[in-house]
């Protein structure tokens, strides 16, 4: 699925000053303190964001005061043939800063910038209704765990990053799970050297997984200049 650059809304502001407050007293107090700013502070956006009719994404705080907000538009589902799928829009973003704006001063919360974008090619999957979304995706995902005997040789036992293709898999009680299909390419000894065409196609390799067993999922940052391309057997929402 292409997805465009995306747009940014970025603001400057002067919160209540309760972030210079933490770190006084013990080290235990202040990372309680801590811990209950970033709940507050992702309660209050997770509220206004679908309070507006959007879907949050994610939330960074970085260095320098930076509160980073990433949205969507809610999914309803793959789109019928021939229909463009709708996206963010600089309104769409704007629209959120300045309600976000408006309820962080309120509940008193700190921060010197705020940014509010959509997602970009590598977006980010963390609840169910995002893997339904992008079904027939190619992901990348990072395992809380190695793999450990579970490799059962195919793989190192080591190995925690996998990148394949998104599937949905049907169990026979009707419930659902999610798995990536892969295959290791044989990668070229010198750059630009071709792989040759008699030489026998990879294996494919299939990882089934759930999402408590996921530390990180995200779409692939593939760039198709080709444009959009149909999906084949796109999952339907339960």
């Amino acid at each position: 699925m292409f997805r465009p650059a995306g747009c940014t809304a970025v603001r400057q502001a002067f919160g209540s000053g309760a972030a210079a407050k933490i770190g006084q007293g013990s080290q235990s107090e202040g990372r309680t303190r801590t811990v209950a700013l970033q709940q507050t502070v992702e309660k209050t956006v997770a509220q206004t964001v679908s309070g507006l009719g959007y879907d949050l994404v994610e939330i960074e705080r970085s260095a320098g005061g930076l509160l980073r907000v990433t949205i969507d538009l809610p999914w309803a589902g793959p789109v019928a043939e021939g229909v463009e799928e709708a996206f963010v829009t600089v309104e769409d973003c704007e629209k959120v800063t300045r309600q976000l704006q408006y309820t962080l001063e309120v509940e008193g919360v700190d921060y010197q910038r705020l940014e509010v974008s959509s997602p970009g090619i590598d977006r980010p999957l963390r609840h169910d209704r995002d893997f339904e979304r992008f079904v027939g995706e190619v992901i990348d995902i990072v395992l809380k765990a190695p793999m450990g005997q579970a490799a059962a040789g195919q793989v190192s036992a080591n190995r925690k990053k996998f990148r394949g293709t998104l599937e949905r898999v049907e169990a026979a009680d009707g419930s659902h799970g999610w798995q990536i299909v892969w295959s290791d390419e044989p990668t070229p000894a010198k750059p630009g050297q071709k792989i040759s065409k008699k030489r026998a196609p990879a294996t494919l390799q299939a990882l089934g997984f759930t999402l408590d067993e996921l530390r990180e999922a995200r779409l692939a940052p593939i760039v198709d200049f080709k444009g959009r391309k149909p999906k084949s057997g796109a999952a339907t929402p339960q």
